[in-house]
């Protein structure tokens, strides 16, 4: 899979994404996805292709002049470990969420993308005592997984119109 890039060149990649999303720059980082990338995390389940960087643009987009941050370390050539710092809108909780990401390359760019993080945890942060209660089972989880996913589809759709 790595025999034509060298793991110096997978590296950069990488951190050149999260530098972008750092900067909310979300074309720099989808310039980093493969056309067929499959993108993966427990809130929006599974994305492909332009979904997935619609998902980006959608969430860039909705943290613009907001408290965001992002930081990555432990970067290798199929792996990085990243933390987001944020308020969730919805609520007004700061969230800070901890994430553990794979990658598979194509090209020389990124086609398969998945975000590891306890959406447990996150729940307890971002919607409080509900999200504590409520946040590791399964129908939470599939509530959720189906707001991200309408979120998304509302916001491919606008910027269609």
């Amino acid at each position: 899979m790595f025999k034509t890039h060298n793991f110096t060149e997978l590296k950069e990649l990488i951190n050149k994404f999260y530098t972008a999303f750092n900067q909310l720059d979300s074309e720099a980082m989808v310039a980093c996805y493969h056309d067929d990338i499959v993108f993966k995390d427990p809130a929006f389940v599974e994305l492909k292709g332009e979904h997935a960087k619609n998902m980006w643009h959608m969430l860039c987009e909705s943290q613009k002049g907001q408290d965001f941050k992002v930081t990555h370390s432990e970067v290798t050539e199929d792996s990085a470990y990243w933390e987001a710092f944020y308020t969730f809108s919805r609520t007004g909780r700061k969230v800070h969420n901890k994430v553990h990401a794979k990658f598979e390359f194509k090209d020389g760019l990124i086609i398969k993308h998945s975000d590891h993080f306890n959406l447990h945890k996150w729940a307890k942060q971002a919607l409080g005592f509900s999200g504590a209660i409520l946040g590791w089972t399964s129908v939470f989880q599939k509530k959720l997984q189906g707001q991200t996913n309408h979120l998304l589809n509302k916001f491919e759709q606008k910027r269609k119109d």
